[in-house]
């Protein structure tokens, strides 16, 4: 069998933010920008990898959810606990002084970790964590 990762769902509760976030923070591409219905969907991707994107959704759009979930999960978002990606590069230092330099909610420095692994983290936008981690 021969299958990849295409796409991971990102929540977002501000697409004019996240936008800005992962495009001019992250330096993400922007493969599609989609409204409907008064919603935005905003698919980004790193340069280079045009096979491997994010699709920023919002959430309430989900079919079938009730309100009280709605509720979870901006709670969830707010809090970082709802929307979690890992990310990588060569040159985590580098990578971590233009967080710094942007608005970017830092959550930790760059740390070299207990399992094996020097990563840092940051909150988008909506809350979601965003990991990223040295490559070796």
């Amino acid at each position: 069998m021969d299958i990849q990762i295409h796409s991971s769902f990102l929540p977002q509760n501000d697409p004019d933010a996240a936008l800005t976030f992962y495009r001019d923070t992250l330096g993400f591409e922007v493969r599609n920008d989609v409204g409907y219905g008064g919603k935005r969907w905003i698919t980004v991707g790193p340069k280079g990898q045009p096979a491997t994107n994010i699709v920023l959704y919002p959430p309430e759009a989900s079919p079938g959810i009730t309100d009280d979930e709605r509720r979870t999960i901006a709670e969830m978002m707010a809090k970082g606990t709802f929307g979690i990606v890992l990310l990588a590069t060569h040159d985590l230092a580098r990578a971590f002084e233009q967080l710094q330099a942007s608005d970017a909610d830092i959550v930790q420095e760059p740390t070299d970790q207990p399992y094996g692994v020097r990563d840092c983290a940051v909150r988008d936008p909506a809350g979601n964590m965003i990991r990223i981690q040295q490559l070796r």
